[in-house]
């Protein structure tokens, strides 16, 4: 998995906790059968809900939970798109607060809430991977560059050979990446994955890269 070592750790330990959190949120609101579309609800952790804002949380809870489970990259990606959801939450529900259009039942609490675990999701997904001079230990920086992100997985990648199944099914999925960014479309996280693949000029050297940043 991509995104190894003490960095990576500390990607999947920040989703974890913070995803574990909104798991026992969602749930406790599910205990209290709250009100699925109510605008004002009883208390739950100091924080005011109804169902709706109770399946949220527990939607996002498991998706930082098996994002983090999955790998210190996608957990640190996840991340940083989950805590960019909440920084937008807490702006957009301020100002629906008292109103017939306050469908999530916030208060003043939860939009700080939302605002505070957003930016620590932000800042602990992009930490030594965003950065602008990222060091060399870094895995992050060593795949920028065009090599593994490990040196003992980059020895094992590189004695396989092409009718390995999963180095043929990495062949086959970059070509078609290639392909479809070559004609101006595929998603926005494949071209990501191909400008770091780009950094290596041999085929088994391009294939370990794709595998690392896909698997």
């Amino acid at each position: 998995m991509a995104g190894g070592g003490t960095l990576g750790w500390l990607h999947r330990i920040a989703g974890f906790v913070l995803g574990l959190g909104l798991w026992v949120f969602g749930l406790l609101g599910f205990v209290n059968r709250l009100e699925f579309f109510a605008t004002s609800g009883p208390p739950v952790l100091g924080l005011s809900s109804n169902g709706l804002l109770s399946a949220i949380s527990v939607v996002f809870g498991t998706i930082l939970i098996v994002a983090a489970v999955r790998g210190g990259r996608l957990a640190s990606t996840t991340s940083v798109v989950v805590g960019a959801l909440f920084m937008a939450s807490g702006v957009l529900n301020v100002l629906v607060l008292a109103t017939p259009f306050n469908v999530l039942s916030f208060r003043m609490s939860n939009v700080v809430f939302s605002l505070v675990a957003g930016a620590l999701l932000l800042v602990l997904g992009a930490y030594g991977r965003f950065t602008g001079r990222l060091p060399d230990s870094s895995p992050y920086h060593r795949v920028a560059h065009g090599g593994p992100v490990d040196a003992q997985h980059s020895s094992d990648n590189d004695q396989q050979t092409p009718t390995d199944r999963a180095d043929a099914t990495a062949a086959r999925e970059l070509a078609e990446a290639e392909r479809a960014s070559a004609g101006g479309g595929g998603t926005a996280e494949q071209r990501d994955i191909l400008s770091q693949v780009g950094g290596s000029r041999d085929a088994a050297g391009r294939r370990a890269i794709w595998r690392r940043l896909t698997e």
